[in-house]
């Protein structure tokens, strides 16, 4: 028996879906395609969770910058924290990114139900 193609149409979703994750870019897309309230149940959950990770970096990473400039004292804590926080949104999407692929569940604890109360 031969092996089944994957449906083009499911295909083209996962890549959608998948660029929503990409750091930092991906939160145009995801956020267009919440404006817009089109799309499947799955969409909708990848972009809400794309958009709350990307504003929850984009918060600790403001508010870290700021107050490196504002508390010179605490300059290398705030960057260093400024730093973990980047790597640790860049590391979280490719890890979601792959669970996506793999066709698992992206849900994580906080962020899923951070992601929930957003419109």
């Amino acid at each position: 028996m031969a092996p089944s193609k994957p449906d083009p149409e499911t295909t083209l979703e996962t890549l959608k879906l998948v660029i929503y994750l990409v750091p930092i870019f991906g939160f145009f897309p995801a956020l267009w395609s919440r404006y817009r309230h089109q799309g499947s149940r799955r969409e909708e959950t990848v972009s809400r969770t794309a958009i709350a990770l990307a504003l929850a970096w984009l918060a600790v990473y403001c508010m870290a910058g700021t107050g490196a400039q504002v508390f010179e004292p605490a300059m290398p804590r705030l960057l260093v924290t400024s730093l973990l926080a980047t790597t640790g949104y860049f590391l979280t999407n490719l890890w979601l990114m792959i669970r996506l692929l793999q066709g698992k569940s992206i849900k994580l604890p906080g962020i899923t139900s951070l992601s929930d109360r957003l419109p």
